[in-house]
């Protein structure tokens, strides 16, 4: 067994879903996501995809991605909009609130802590 892994999602089966309907403000927004790590402590990692619309977040985890490809755009209640690009990276932390909006069909890698 390796001790090591790869974002390489081809034998993955992947899940799908949405944000629950009471957080939706915008769009049908779905959701494919390739669990690529589930570890002990509660560290997950994966590839996940949205699909366009704009809903409510409410973060109890600490979560680090990077886009991969689309835009979306994340704002804190109260605070500033962060636009989000191929390329762009992100820590969101516990307590974070505020929405995600994507414009463009966005796909990110992430890595979870709860």
């Amino acid at each position: 067994m390796a001790n090591y892994l790869t974002f390489d999602v081809n034998d993955v089966e992947p899940e799908f879903g949405a944000p629950s309907a009471d957080r939706v403000l915008a769009g049908d927004p779905q959701f494919t996501t390739w669990n690529l790590e589930e570890a002990d402590g509660g560290l997950y990692s994966g590839i996940w995809e949205a699909s366009p619309g704009k809903w409510r977040i409410v973060y109890e985890e600490w979560e680090y991605f990077s886009v991969l490809s689309g835009y979306s755009i994340v704002t804190e209640d109260g605070g500033d909009v962060v636009h989000l690009r191929a390329g762009d990276r992100m820590i969101l932390k516990p307590g974070f609130k505020g929405t995600w909006e994507v414009i463009e069909t966005t796909r990110k890698d992430y890595v979870i802590r709860l």
